[in-house]
């Protein structure tokens, strides 16, 4: 998982549609707790406490921040020019929840942000605390860890312990992804958003390699992204055989039955794919090591689900990035069923 959406904190203060008081105050008591812990990454590099790795590792990020808005096209502000050390693995903790027999999610309005997919917690556990009453009223769940949040522009989002040393291109596409938030957000629309940023962060992450003339670097990411590709194709491919099990005939009892054969059918295929196509090893064995359930389809969806449509897309403009913001701005103007006929019908 990427990311969550926080409401601004004067709106927290007036409260979220439809949560309680206690979402409202770990949401500003979490979002304060961030704040208080940034400094500007030029004091971290110039500080005697800061070890060379860091050191390093910092300023790598200002390059790529630098490369973010000059060469991409993504907001020139003051988010990731700080750092915070959380002393934790995961900044925030998303909820998802699903219906059993369903791959509708649940979803949360938020004043700013709109209805969305999941609820983000500053706690892991409130969070869980949260599933246990999701599931309690009979809903699939799924609790994940998030390295990094998106205030949508309203705060200067800072660089994290929780992703500071990943590896460069890891470290590339999340900065990409959170800043393309910044960009274009449409209100209520979880899918749209996220894979417009994954799509982003895609070209970003190729660009940043070719102007550094990191060709074998190129050549390892076309492969993780080729996997990554048969990743997505497998997961929604399932999760569309689900819908058409949920929708068609027979009772609850056996579509259940029919569910978890659907389940087991794709962990096999996956087993088949890692060894014929990746050469037996994967990074997502522990992502199929988990109970998979509709919550985590879902949580693959909003990801993964539109981003062959929006690289049609920033293809049709022959990779010109100003060019597709301009088609995403339109598209995020429209209603979400005519943002996906759009989408939908781009030439592949």
């Amino acid at each position: 998982m990427k990311a969550a959406i926080v409401c601004p904190l004067w709106i927290l203060l007036s409260g979220c549609a439809g949560l309680g008081p206690g979402y409202y105050w770990q949401a500003m008591s979490g979002q304060l707790e961030v704040s208080r812990k940034t400094q500007r990454i030029e004091q971290v590099v110039a500080s005697p406490e800061t070890t060379p790795a860091m050191r390093e590792r910092l300023k790598l990020i200002v390059e790529i921040r630098a490369f973010a808005s000059r060469e991409l096209g993504l907001p020139d502000n003051d988010s990731y020019r700080r750092y915070a050390d959380l002393g934790r693995a995961s900044v925030v903790w998303n909820v998802f929840a699903n219906p059993p027999l369903s791959m509708q999610p649940k979803t949360w309005c938020l004043p700013v942000a709109g209805c969305v997919g999941y609820l983000g917690f500053f706690s892991e556990a409130a969070a869980q605390a949260r599933a246990a009453e999701l599931k309690a009223e009979g809903m699939d769940v799924l609790v994940g860890g998030v390295p990094a949040y998106s205030t949508l522009g309203w705060f200067a989002d800072p660089v994290l312990n929780t992703f500071v040393n990943w590896p460069e291109p890891d470290l590339a596409r999340l900065i990409f992804h959170e800043l393309a938030h910044q960009l274009i957000y449409a209100k209520g629309d979880t899918e749209f958003n996220e894979s417009f940023a994954v799509t982003v962060e895609q070209a970003g992450v190729r660009r940043w390699f070719a102007q550094h003339g990191k060709q074998d670097a190129i050549a390892r990411l076309e492969r993780s992204e080729r996997i990554s590709a048969d990743f997505a194709t497998l997961v929604l491919t399932h999760r569309d055989a689900l819908i058409a099990i949920y929708q068609g005939t027979g009772s609850d009892a056996e579509k259940l039955v029919r569910k978890q054969a659907q389940i087991a059918a794709m962990r096999a295929e996956y087993e088949s794919i890692k060894r014929e196509r990746w050469g037996g090893v994967s990074a997502y064995d522990k992502w199929f090591s988990q109970d998979i359930n509709n919550a985590v389809f879902a949580s693959v969806g909003f990801y993964l689900g539109r981003v062959p449509d929006f690289t049609a897309l920033l293809k049709a403009q022959d990779g010109d990035l100003p060019r597709f913001y301009a088609q995403v701005r339109h598209l995020a103007e429209l209603s979400p069923a005519e943002r996906r006929a759009v989408l939908k019908a781009i030439p592949r």
